[in-house]
């Protein structure tokens, strides 16, 4: 196993694979669940947004997105059990990407009246969002890293358009830079937001650069599994990247799960 500069098991190669089979595959043997964890909260966040701004459509900016989990999520009313059997069982392994994307359009067809809402994915891996954006998780796709690089104006004009900004599992690997180059393509508008943050990851870096763009940022109460380690060699380390921020893993990681924090953060004004 290979891993990361906070310890955690490098996994770079489930995210750019043409097809979701191997992510599906390999996260379900870890018990990967923060995505289903998250749903109701976003969820939630999408509707009050929806109401209390009068967007019956909203546009929502998932930052990591890979394949589009959060997209199916939401605007399928899907389920991680269901995604996990559709890629990792035994129906899936004989098909083509092709044969794939016409089974993911038609479900996506199948359960279009559901969810109104509108999926913006922003990915470094070009297959992730390509795979993502052919099955119609994704409305549509920005390839870049703004960790490395301002958006270009194509960029910006796609992220322009955001209502809401969500991640599970990115920051920490994503930073304040590429937040606040998020933030900065919407002019004097501001989208609301919701992270999902390893607890190894501070948020204040980020908390701050939203302060400084006007938003107020809350933590919400309880912690949420992200996933089980890969290997006790992973644990070890990741633990020891726990105490060197300080953070007492007591009864949570030192248990053997990794876990996360939800911040909210809304412009001051809404």
């Amino acid at each position: 196993m290979r891993f990361d500069t906070t310890g955690k098991v490098s996994l770079d190669h489930i995210y750019t694979q043409p097809d979701p089979r191997a992510y599906f595959s390999t996260l379900r043997e870890l018990d990967y669940c923060i995505p289903q964890l998250a749903k109701p909260y976003f969820a939630k966040l999408i509707q009050e947004y929806r109401e209390s701004q009068q967007v019956l459509t909203p546009n929502v900016l998932d930052i990591g997105c890979s394949y589009g989990i959060n997209a199916a999520l939401l605007k399928c009313d899907a389920t991680m059990d269901e995604l996990y059997e559709r890629y990792g069982g035994s129906a899936a392994e004989p098909r083509t990407r092709s044969a794939l994307l016409a089974r993911d359009r038609a479900f996506v067809d199948s359960r279009r009246s559901v969810k109104r809402i509108r999926f913006v994915g922003l990915d470094t891996s070009q297959d992730a969002l390509s795979y993502g954006l052919s099955a119609g998780f994704l409305d549509s796709a920005v390839h870049a890293d703004l960790e490395q690089h301002e958006p270009t104006e194509r960029q910006r004009e796609q992220l322009a358009g955001t209502d809401l900004v969500i991640s599970t599992g990115c920051l920490g690997y994503v930073t304040d830079r590429t937040i606040s180059r998020v933030v900065g393509a919407h002019g004097d508008r501001k989208p609301w937001m919701a992270h999902f943050v390893l607890r190894m990851f501070p948020f204040e870096p980020v908390e701050e650069s939203l302060a400084g763009a006007g938003y107020e940022t809350v933590q919400v109460e309880g912690l949420f599994k992200q996933r089980r380690f890969a290997s006790p060699e992973e644990q070890s380390l990741v633990l020891e990247t726990l105490s060197s921020v300080g953070v007492d893993s007591r009864g949570l990681e030192s248990d053997g799960w990794l876990y996360a924090q939800l911040y909210l953060s809304r412009p001051r004004d809404t």
